[in-house]
């Protein structure tokens, strides 16, 4: 597309792109950037010159450039690696008339870029003076840089000027902020000559946006329309008859009867890339809210941002029913779960499945073949969700969505509120699990997502799990199972709002083992005491796991005091040989639905409510007496005015 779209511009955000200007004495670095700002050979150029400043409008992109001069040489590293860090870009410079400094940008300057790792900003490389070049020299360019460049990935392009001649001064550096404005590396991989797989997912995502009808192929109206919105600029009928002809030619199956299908759709676009046309697929990205992480940008994502700490974000109903119907869409064979490829399929328009790796991966229900149920696919929605709004949200645009983004999520009442009210109106629940190790916190994790007790082994990181849980009067909960580890505990209740994204916290330990018990004890006073002076306290329950070995008689009895002490519910048996379960999910989920219960009240806590009654009678009571003195004085007051009226 955009065959008839000279250049397509930039529509992204940049205040000023850095160009660093280096390479060994007496190439021109000087007078290239003195000849590109006075758009003329100056006389005289200073050795090294001051920061130059390229304006605005000087480039058809509208972004100012600033040209950084270095001194002669590498001698003075510490600045140059300074300059190199602050780089956008780095045009390199060699002398058409001293071939022993293009020698050396391979054997010197290139590989201190490395070494200063500043390789990821790209390299324009510049030959200068090629009115000097001896005319003898008929070796091409592409003959020198070729294998120069196959060496060095970094180099974006090459070309030869003339700051006497002003032959392709401009174009220097037009191709260095051409490089940062439009970079080729994210789309496409130049040693394979393919479109890169984050590139290939973006533009099929906006194929599918664009093919109106659903048929697989962009027909010569909706090419139009997709014209028009990237370039604003229509395609006549000529116009688009020439983009299907050049691409049956070389990619038969890129166009049929219907139109221009997605195979074509991509081979075009690398084919700009090809030419050197990539601002083209940028435009078109860019168009479609893409960043230059090839992710859709933050302005596309209404997440609110101004949420207390205890408000926890859930997707809305409208989302949720969106999720069912694509999972019933992506469900070929209709077994109601999802194999490991349909899952990829529904994501294929997506940066990458977001499930792949940490805390997502293996936190919800799967089949022994890898596929995932309609609860499991939305449980791993909730949990994406309540951890990282702005990836759920974006993930949900990227997969179809097409509501208002702002209507998918909502924003859950405060917990202090829910407490007051004795109810609370949330469908998701974040549980935290806490224990010492090898008390059995992975088997509850386990647990709630059907797998076998008897076969968990011991992790020593954070894990998740999340699930739907129903309760016994048919209601459906979401709950996440949050394992914090043991020896993270102390650092992460440093943090004072650590507990307010909790809705319960449950506390494991070994039934068997009196040791086990002291320290899920210890942590469960830890937790308490920290609920109460972040103002962040929360239903507490204790798990007796491992009910099946011989219990410790100490554990039994210590544990049902330190619960009827702590005004908390007694030991909750959990074992391996349990076939019920759910029982223990349902009264975990039953204790956030009633956040104002189960919450453990320690000796301190207790003292200071009861100080802070005592507190809140005397103010009463200091109310009452001078509300009666002030009414008492009124009285007076009216009795003796009456008295020297009568008088």
């Amino acid at each position: 597309m955009a065959l008839a779209v000279d250049s397509a511009g930039y529509s992204g955000s940049h205040p000023a792109v850095r160009i660093l200007v280096a390479g060994d004495s007496y190439t021109g670095k000087s007078s290239l950037i003195a000849s590109a700002a006075a758009e003329s050979f100056p006389g005289n150029v200073p050795r090294v010159l001051p920061p130059t400043r390229l304006p605005a409008d000087f480039f058809p992109d509208g972004v100012p450039v600033i040209l950084i001069d270095t001194p002669p040489g590498l001698e003075n590293g510490g600045k140059l690696k300074d300059e190199l860090q602050r780089a956008d870009a780095v045009v390199l410079t060699y002398a058409c008339d001293q071939p022993i400094t293009l020698m050396r940008l391979s054997s010197v300057w290139l590989p201190e870029l490395r070494r200063l790792e500043v390789v990821k900003v790209p390299v324009v490389v510049v030959g200068c003076k090629l009115d000097l070049r001896d005319e003898r020299d008929q070796t091409s360019l592409e003959e020198i840089m070729s294998p120069i460049m196959q060496n060095f990935r970094e180099i974006e392009t090459c070309v030869e000027c003339s700051a006497a001649t002003m032959i392709q001064v401009p174009e220097a550096f037009y191709y260095a902020q051409k490089a940062v404005l439009h970079p080729t590396s994210p789309l496409f991989d130049q040693e394979n000559q393919c479109l890169r797989d984050r590139c290939a997912r973006s533009l099929r995502r906006i194929f599918v946006l664009c093919d109106h009808d659903m048929d697989g192929a962009l027909n010569d109206s909706e090419l139009n329309e997709f014209q028009v919105k990237c370039f604003n600029a229509p395609l006549q009928p000529a116009e688009i008859a020439v983009v299907k002809r050049v691409v049956h030619e070389k990619i038969p199956a890129g166009v049929n009867q219907l139109g221009l299908t997605l195979t074509g759709f991509l081979y075009l676009h690398a084919l700009f890339i090809e030419k050197g046309r990539v601002e083209t697929t940028w435009a078109v990205l860019r168009k479609f809210g893409y960043d230059n992480d090839l992710k859709l940008r933050d302005d596309y994502l209404p997440v609110p941002s101004t949420r207390a700490p205890d408000q926890s974000v859930e997707l809305t109903n409208e989302a949720v029913e969106f999720l069912s119907g694509v999972f019933r869409l992506f469900d070929a064979d209709d077994d109601g779960a999802l194999k490991p490829a349909e899952l990829d399929e529904l994501f294929c328009t997506a940066p990458e499945s977001p499930w792949q790796e940490a805390p997502y991966k293996d936190a919800a229900e799967s089949t022994a073949r890898g596929d995932i149920t309609l609860n499991a696919f939305l449980s791993q929605w909730a949990l994406m969700t309540s951890q990282d709004p702005q990836c759920s949200l974006a993930n949900l645009i990227y997969i179809g969505y097409g509501g208002d983004p702002a209507s998918a999520l909502r924003i859950t009442r405060r917990r202090f509120m829910d407490r007051k009210k004795q109810r609370t109106e949330r469908n998701v629940f974040q549980c935290f699990v806490f224990g010492p190790k090898s008390a059995g916190k992975s088997s509850l994790l386990n647990s709630l997502l059907g797998r076998s007790l008897s076969k968990t082994n011991t992790t020593t990181g954070e894990c998740y799990a999340a699930n739907v849980v129903e309760q016994l009067r048919g209601s459906k909960k979401t709950l996440i199972l949050r394992e914090i580890p043991e020896d993270g505990v102390k650092d992460v209740l440093l943090t004072k709002e650590f507990l307010a994204a909790c809705d319960v916290a449950v506390f494991v330990y070994d039934s068997s083992n009196e040791k086990s018990w002291k320290r899920s004890r210890e942590l469960l006073l830890e937790v308490a005491r920290r609920g109460e002076e972040s103002c962040y306290a929360v239903p507490c329950l204790l798990i007796a796991a491992k009910d099946d070995l011989d219990p410790n008689p100490v554990a039994v009895q210590d544990s049902v005091k330190v619960s009827q002490k702590l005004g908390i519910e007694a030991p909750i048996p959990l074992s391996t040989k349990s076939s019920d379960h759910n029982n223990i999910l349902r009264r975990i989920v039953s204790a956030a639905e009633h956040p104002h219960l189960s919450i453990p009240e320690t000796e301190t806590g207790r003292n200071c409510k009861q100080y802070q009654q005592l507190v809140n009678r005397s103010l009463i009571f200091i109310s009452i007496g001078a509300a009666v003195t002030v009414v008492g004085l009124a009285a007076y007051r009216a009795y003796a005015a009456s008295r020297s009226n009568s008088n």
